[in-house]
């Protein structure tokens, strides 16, 4: 439950709190929270802003600054690095401000495909038409050098500044390199697209379970793996979904794992993993709407009893979640046990 300022006028008007307390333990929360990224006014101009200015030396690259040629790119990318750098410390040290610090510091790291980039083309280690604008569009094993370039800068900058949003980046790096590496392993192969998504189940499975050490040992401390949980199920759920079968049974696994992906997201309180979920069962459940059960006239009233009995069984779940909830974090071993209830 999310803690409003009108509960606290709530808890004042039935004698649990005075009034002096509410408003000392209102500005005590809001000073807490005023570094937790949120949908705040200020922090959507943080993040907006912050965006721009990564998107513009990422996503957004124009062809034109082509002309700079390697080493004016590299040395572009060094100025910028070095002004993102004075950046964080002035937010971080001078202002106190840690949601602009750690956008500033994400934007250096943003900046190391670039560097490597520029240096590549310079000493004329770069393939003939190549530009940088496709590292964000065309997937080419030619870009993981670039890519561990990427992972190095951003554990260097997460070891200095240990700032939450600097884990985007290398999450989104180990998300790339998902896509990147059958061609790097494999080459150009009649079988490469199949391949393709078995290496992204795979990798997206172990950014998912490096989410999970990094949520374990954090578990006191900000949260470090929400960035990549999003990208490790991203890459998981999309090799999974990508995968084809003409076999029902494969395709009432795949509903299982789709189901366990939401008993997961419920008990760790991540919601990517139930959003996924869902969509997957949705999924499963459209096939057989239109697939094995597009003649039966009964089909959507079993679908209909089946949704009335899951909500049947939330009803029955939230009158005993205490009771069942303890039983079950008592088999868990402590970290875990520490982590779930921290996160709810």
């Amino acid at each position: 439950m999310e803690l409003h300022r009108s509960l606290l006028k709530d808890a004042t008007e039935n004698g649990l709190l005075s009034e002096q307390q509410a408003e000392q333990l209102w500005q005590f929360l809001a000073e807490r929270g005023k570094d937790t990224p949120s949908f705040s006014f200020t922090h959507v101009l943080y993040y907006l802003g912050g965006l721009i200015a990564i998107g513009a030396m990422s996503i957004f690259m124009t062809l034109g600054w082509e002309r700079f040629g390697g080493w004016g790119l590299f040395f572009i990318a060094l100025a910028y690095a070095g002004a993102g750098l004075w950046l964080t410390e002035f937010f971080l040290y001078r202002s106190r401000l840690l949601v602009p610090a750690g956008i500033m510091a994400t934007f250096v790291v943003v900046l190391t495909p670039l560097a490597v980039y520029g240096l590549q083309s310079a000493l004329g280690w770069w393939a003939e038409g190549k530009v940088f604008r496709e590292y964000h569009t065309h997937i080419d094993w030619r870009w993981i050098l670039m890519e561990l370039a990427t992972l190095v800068s951003g554990v260097v900058m997460l070891s200095r500044y240990r700032l939450p949003f600097l884990v985007m980046p290398i999450a989104v790096t180990l998300w790339y390199i998902s896509m990147d590496l059958t061609p790097f392993l494999f080459g150009d192969t009649d079988l490469r697209w199949e391949l393709r998504k078995f290496v992204s189940l795979w990798c997206g499975l172990l950014i998912v379970l490096l989410a999970f050490w990094v949520d374990i040992r954090t578990r006191h401390d900000k949260d470090y793996a929400f960035w990549l949980y999003l990208f490790g199920v991203i890459a998981f759920w999309g090799g999974l979904s990508m995968m084809h079968s003409d076999s029902e049974f494969n395709k009432f696994v795949y509903l299982c794992i789709n189901l366990l992906l939401i008993a997961v997201g419920a008990m760790l309180s991540r919601r990517v993993f139930a959003v996924f979920g869902g969509l997957g069962a949705a999924g499963y459940l459209g096939h057989l709407a239109y697939s094995v059960f597009k003649n039966s006239m009964i089909f959507p009233f079993i679908l209909t009893v089946i949704g009335l009995v899951v909500i049947y069984l939330g009803i029955i779940w939230q009158r005993r979640e205490e009771m069942i909830s303890s039983k079950l974090r008592e088999l868990l071993p402590l970290p875990v046990k520490e982590l779930i209830e921290r996160r709810h």
